[in-house]
């Protein structure tokens, strides 16, 4: 176990740094300036668990695993990392991996895995891991819908065994490169308790394989330590910073604030007008600043009554600003997002059907959106102003996003303004992000928007299975982890399966189109920008040695982990 030292000292010269938070000034904190990086934009409220598997761990435990963004390995670690950059995976916990046939993924572990116990981290760690989704309601459990099993005939290597009737080696590598990796010797007899208590164990004291571990946790921030015993330290380096600080800010304008001052080095979060900020960069030294890399969508709660016309969707998709929102919302950092469940640039762009855009799509034509109103659904206008429709249903509608979300908050309001106009009320509400997120994963909604997959291995079918397969997942009122508004169509589990399974660029393309098409058709959900799968700034105050594209060092710019083993002391 690392060493804390309970009585550590402000160095001369170093003044208390003081950070924002809720629109006040938090207490100076007690560590050394030059020993300590602070980092924003992953945790919105107070910390309620470090457990990997609940429905809304805290940071550094939670957020990017889930939303199948791998490479925040403080605590708990991936066995490899996607590079979104190029496509390629790195060793993590994982020396190597090979389709050793169509349907075995061989993994064999780094040398000396270990756990921050002591204990060793071995196959049986990865296999216990995996197959809690099997035999409990967790994030993994849609993995075994196309793995039938999981061998482990030594210590060191594990053996994915694919359904041969469902094959998708994409799902696969997408879940070797974001699933934690979690200790059996601590964790099976949490399992043994049951469902609810896997999912309820708050884990305040976590043992993972990374090289910190969680020091301190408030209302205010959470604080983690470097652990020196780190297993990987001879084979991969160690972090520079000793400390980690995440300062639990009420809002993107209080982050962006520290971020401009200097009192954040490393932010992950939506900043305006970026290129003004002095001593800022980013991945990228000119617009777009960003790389595309997730599709930011408005759920569409098809179970509501109004929404769950498909024609009444339609209408509110065509009467979107997408430019409006793409100029203000996300500051130019995003092109107009399509009506297409694929990103049109980047890795992306070869499966993109602009045919089947045109055909089935929509863009901003509030003209059209009146169309549909009047001569399909035959609404008419209340003295407000407000279409109704035919049985008496007002089109009004609530949409929703975390408060503090300053860009996501944003474009809602966009959305309200531009249905409002064509005659469909959209109020916008602002909950506090673990209430937003408990509303989403229950279906407890109208419109919500929402992370869904991003960029990656079997990209863009995570993204697809995230808006339209209702396989495996629960009723309303229950913890979903992808399709929450519970949307069906009997069309997409077996195009999703052709798409997963097929070998061929022509295949997957045809797999993707047809899938398009019945998104476009039915309105489950409305794309409304593209944005970076994580946003990167970092403030050169203090810290410096970013990695950028022009100076990548090797590392990827969600690659958090590599990012801290290469910056340094201005």
């Amino acid at each position: 176990m690392a060493k804390r030292n309970p009585t550590i000292r402000i160095l001369a010269g170093l003044a208390a740094l003081a950070l924002v938070f809720a629109g006040s000034v938090a207490v100076a904190q007690t560590l050394p300036r030059n020993q300590t990086l602070y980092i924003g934009g992953h945790q919105w409220g107070p910390p309620t668990n470090f457990n990997p598997l609940s429905s809304n761990p805290a940071w550094p435990v939670g957020g990017n695993g889930q939303m199948g963004i791998n490479g925040d390995g403080y605590i708990f670690e991936t066995l490899f990392l996607s590079n979104i950059v190029n496509g390629s995976h790195a060793p993590l916990l994982g020396k190597d991996m090979s389709w050793t046939t169509p349907t075995q993924l061989t993994v064999h572990l780094q040398p000396g895995t270990m756990w921050q116990d002591g204990q060793p981290l071995t196959s049986a760690d990865v296999k216990f891991t995996f197959e809690l989704g099997k035999d409990f309601s967790v994030s993994t459990t849609a993995l075994w819908d196309y793995l039938s099993s999981i061998d482990t005939p030594d210590a060191q290597t594990v053996v994915f065994n694919l359904d041969p009737a469902r094959p998708n080696p994409g799902v696969v590598e997408r879940y070797v490169d974001t699933v934690y990796i979690l200790p059996q010797h601590i964790w099976q007899a949490v399992a043994d308790q049951g469902q609810s208590a896997l999912l309820q164990f708050e884990n305040f004291d976590p043992v993972g394989s990374g090289s910190y571990k969680v020091m301190s946790h408030s209302a205010e921030q959470i604080v983690l330590e470097r652990y020196d015993n780190y297993w990987g330290k001879s084979l991969y380096g160690m972090p520079t910073p000793k400390y980690v600080v995440h300062p639990i800010f009420k809002s993107n304008d209080a982050g962006n604030l520290a971020l401009q001052q200097g009192q954040l080095d490393w932010s992950q979060q939506f900043v305006p007008n970026v290129w003004t900020m002095k001593n800022v960069g980013t991945w990228l030294s000119s617009e777009p600043y960003y790389i595309p890399g997730s599709i930011p969508m408005m759920l569409v709660n098809v179970q509501r009554k109004g929404l769950d016309n498909v024609l009444v969707r339609r209408a509110l998709a065509y009467s979107i600003n997408y430019p409006l929102i793409a100029q203000t919302a996300m500051s130019r950092y995003s092109e107009p997002a399509k009506s297409s469940l694929i990103i049109p640039t980047g890795v992306e762009s070869q499966y993109f059907d602009a045919n089947t855009v045109d055909q089935y799509g929509w863009s901003y034509d509030p003209a059209k959106a009146k169309d549909i109103l009047e001569n399909q659904l035959h609404a008419t206008k209340g003295s407000d102003g407000i279409y109704v429709l035919p049985d008496g249903t007002k089109l009004s509608f609530v949409a929703q996003t975390p408060y503090g979300w300053t860009d996501w908050m944003a474009a809602l309001q966009v959305v309200s303004q531009s249905a409002k106009a064509v005659g469909i009320d959209v109020t916008t509400n602002f909950p506090q992000a673990p209430v937003d997120i408990n509303d989403v994963q229950t279906g407890n909604f109208d419109l919500a928007l929402f992370y869904i997959s991003g960029v990656g291995p079997d990209a863009p079918w995570a993204r697809f299975r995230d808006m339209m397969d209702d396989r495996s997942v629960p009723p309303m009122g229950q913890n979903a982890f992808w399709d929450y508004n519970r949307y069906s169509n009997p069309a997409v589990p077996a195009l999703l399966d052709k798409a997963g399974a097929a070998t061929s660029l022509a295949d997957k393309k045809a797999a993707y189109a047809a899938l398009d098409k019945i998104f476009m058709q039915d309105v489950p959900g409305i794309p409304l920008m593209y944005r970076p799968l994580l946003f990167y700034e970092f403030n050169t105050s203090v810290w410096t040695n970013f990695p950028t594209a022009a100076n990548p060092q090797g590392a990827s710019p969600q690659w958090y982990i590599d990012v801290l083993r290469d910056v340094k002391l201005k």
